[in-house]
Parts: C-alpha cells; structure tokens; sequence
C-alpha cells in the first residue's frame, strides 16, 4: 500500500561504489522493498539495443525513447540475496550488466524526455512498510523528502578495479585501463548533464568507500540508518 508518509532511503553515487549490494543488505535488514533505479536506464538501453539494433541511442528521436521507459514491463525478485530483474518476465540481470549496456544507459539518462518517462514509475516503487533506492539522483530529484540521504563515493581507479575483478571473476577478459577510462567519461557525463546532475544532496551524508570494504561501508550507513529511521 502506497503511502505520503512512507519512509525512503537513497543511495546515491557513480558506478563502482558498491550501492547495489548495499541496498540489498539495508533492505534486508528492514524488510523493506527496492528501486535499483540504474537499471531501469540499462533496460532501457537494452529494449533500445533489442528494437533498434546497431542503431546508437542518440540518433533516435527523444519521444521514440521516452515512449519505450514508459512502456516497460519490469518487476524486482529478492533470491538468495540477490537482486533479479525481470522484463515482461524474462530474467534479464546479467544482460544488463555489461560495460556496454552500463555505457548505453549513461547516454540514455542524458535525455531529458527519458529522464521524465522514468520519474513517476520510479516514485510508484514508494510502498510500505518503506523503500530503499539506490542511483544516481535518488535523494536531489526523485525523492528529495528522504528520510536518509547517503552519497557513495571512490577514486575512479578504485571503482574500475572493483568492476576489474569482478568481470575477472566471471571469466570475462577486460582491460582495466580501459575501465578507469570508461568511468571517468561516464562520471564526467554524469556530473555534466543539464538534468539532474550527478551529485550529492545539499543534505546528503558521504561516505568515501575508496578504503573500505562492503561490510565496513554497511555498516556505517545502518549506522546512520539507526539515527534517522523511526
């Protein structure tokens, strides 16, 4: 049940600062519902990609794109601490995960009609008992009444050996200069943009990650999340 007086907490920060696994600790914690907000940018990019393929984003018209983030069919599955993403049914988490797409959907949250399309729908996550959210504008844009504001921060050389290992681990070969590169274009798009720029809420708490592992940055934020939340 949708409620004015439900709780929210943002997450906020450039890619590689761990927001994702955070969110899900925090929500498992409370027991309350998620809004992976980045990915629905990263759908997007993929029913674009699926639509209009070897077509790039930025030649398409703005009321084309908008009119797909309006028309999703998406839904979020909690399995064995693990975020699922669904679109009209279909599985599609890794899909989205890749540089690739993680690239598409930065080019993709640069339009303003998109931008627009995936306000409301990202607002109608708000239900009881409350919501985690974690992006990009969470706590300047879409919920700026947040009862928690966290920003997540790192050096780019950091995220990108976070993102390194990672695709390591899944058997994926990848250069991590190139990774150190790709962030710092995607941040500087990002923190460029006319609308709802990447940065921290005048209100916001940040925490610098850089040196800290997930459990010592978890710990922190439901640290903050005992002061704030009733």
């Amino acid at each position: 049940m949708k409620q004015k007086n439900t709780q929210v907490i943002c997450l906020d920060g450039p890619s590689g600062v761990g927001k994702g696994t955070i969110c899900l600790a925090v929500a498992g914690h409370l027991g309350w519902h998620i809004l992976d907000s980045g990915s629905l940018y990263r759908i997007t990019a993929l029913q674009v990609s699926r639509l209009f393929p070897d077509v790039e984003a930025k030649t398409i018209e703005a009321a084309q794109l908008a009119d797909i983030a309006l028309n999703l069919s998406v839904s979020y599955e909690q399995m064995d601490q693990n975020l699922v993403i669904l679109l009209d049914g279909e599985d599609i988490t890794q899909q989205i995960r890749t540089e690739e797409m993680g690239a598409k959907a930065s080019q993709i949250a640069a339009i303003p009609a998109v931008r627009e399309a995936l306000l409301a729908r990202q607002r109608a996550f708000l239900q009881q008992p409350g919501l985690v959210a974690d992006g990009r504008d969470m706590g300047t844009v879409v919920f700026p009444d947040a009862v928690l504001k966290i920003y997540l921060t790192a050096s780019p050389e950091e995220r990108a050996l976070r993102r390194y290992k990672q695709l390591k681990d899944k058997g994926i070969d990848v250069n991590l200069s190139s990774l150190v590169e790709d962030l710092r274009v995607r941040d500087d798009r990002d923190m460029n943009r006319k609308t709802a720029p990447l940065k921290p809420a005048s209100d916001a708490i940040i925490i610098d990650t850089t040196e800290l592992n997930i459990e010592q940055v978890t710990g922190e934020v439901m640290n903050w999340v005992g002061q704030r939340v009733g």
